[in-house]
């Protein structure tokens, strides 16, 4: 669907590594030294689904597809981005282009990785980014407000216009002024229209990345990771805690050792799973199901669009000649073992043009163009 993800983070967070085990190889540069990446790697990343497991097991198909998400690795900012210190125009030129932003903070000491500030600060190091962000939030408000100002001088609904602008761009430069993002701003869906066309860097919805050594993925009362869940739930926010140095080795792995590996950390999972369903949940996707022996697949939605919507994501012809499309859900499916079985439970459902696909539906839409 185009959506993209950008890691952002102070240099030396564990951004690279992190994009690296993401992709499970070096496409981005990793190295000790600031501004190591300067150019954005980009990355298509799979989204790990038991559903689609489940189901494929079913039906054994000839082809099994999930759904992908964009991930964005973004040079890492320093205070002073937004006047231009350390490239840092250009790189907030690249977060303005994605859709929401995994916020690396490094809770690992490492004295062989140095620090830009000195010391292992997750708070410290959130503010800083956070205030180079609002900073340039301020300074697109001010330039768009100065030539609404101009504006609302002009005659008639054009003026009118103007002037409710002004209005919203007032509140919002006032509650940066006083260190609160666009996104934590009480501003109704009317102020966040007017504001859209601003693609301001504090409004985008944010995820917190926790990134610890070994042992501290293991320790459940570790203070440093504390400080990032404390600062996640105070803006209701997502904290992931992931070790890069980690995912990196599990991703250099062959795929029959990886489990074996996880398990002698005392690990179900790799930490990068959960920080690919934590960033599609962030941008607001579902899934629902297509299944058969040709193929089962994964496709991606918006939360609450409507059946029709749905089948456009498939071929906009099943979209312009919907009809109905039938609908069961895939645990049920995968209780009762076929689609005869779920009917005769009287869980396969008809849907028409009003419906609202849920997570997890599986679908087969009729249409006629």
């Amino acid at each position: 669907m185009g959506l993209a993800i950008g890691i952002v983070g102070l240099p030396n967070v564990g951004k690279s590594t992190l994009f690296n085990a993401l992709l499970g190889q070096a496409q981005a540069q990793a190295a000790n030294y600031p501004f190591c990446t300067i150019d954005p790697n980009v990355g298509v990343v799979l989204v790990p689904d038991v559903r689609l497991v489940q189901l494929a097991a079913l039906f054994h198909p000839m082809k099994t597809v999930p759904t992908t998400l964009e991930f964005v690795d973004i040079a890492g900012l320093v205070a002073g981005a937004s006047k231009g210190e350390g490239l840092g125009n250009q790189f907030l030129s690249h977060i303005r282009q994605v859709d929401a932003i995994a916020h690396v903070l490094r809770c690992f000491a490492d004295p062989d990785v140095v620090h830009v500030g000195g010391k292992v600060d997750p708070r410290g190091d959130r503010d800083v980014v956070e205030t180079e962000l609002m900073l340039k939030d301020l300074e697109q408000v001010e330039k768009r407000r100065e030539k609404k100002a101009k504006d609302a001088k002009a005659p008639g609904k054009p003026g009118e216009l103007a002037k409710a602008e002004i209005a919203v761009l007032d509140l919002v430069k006032a509650d940066l002024e006083k260190g609160v993002p666009v996104r934590m701003q009480k501003l109704a869906p009317e102020a966040l229209s007017i504001l859209s066309d601003l693609f301001l860097l504090t409004g985008k919805p944010v995820l917190y990345i926790a990134n610890v050594d070994e042992e501290q993925l293991t320790r459940a009362d570790d203070p440093t990771v504390a400080v990032v869940k404390a600062l996640a739930a105070e803006e209701g926010a997502r904290c992931v805690v992931i070790s890069g140095k980690v995912e990196a080795e599990l991703s250099e792995l062959p795929e029959a050792e990886r489990l074996e590996f996880l398990h002698s950390l005392g690990l179900e999972e790799p930490g990068l799973n959960r920080l690919v369903q934590a960033g599609y949940e962030l941008l607001g996707l579902a899934t629902f199901f297509t299944v058969g022996v040709d193929e089962c697949r994964a496709w991606t939605i918006h939360r609450g669009m409507t059946a029709p919507q749905s089948a456009g994501t498939i071929h906009t012809d099943f979209e312009r000649g919907f009809i109905k499309a039938d609908v069961q859900r895939w645990e049920d499916l995968v209780r009762l073992r076929t689609e005869a079985a779920v009917k005769a439970e009287g869980l396969l459902r008809i849907e028409g043009k009003e419906y609202r696909v849920q997570d997890g539906d599986v679908m087969h839409f009729r249409f006629n163009v």
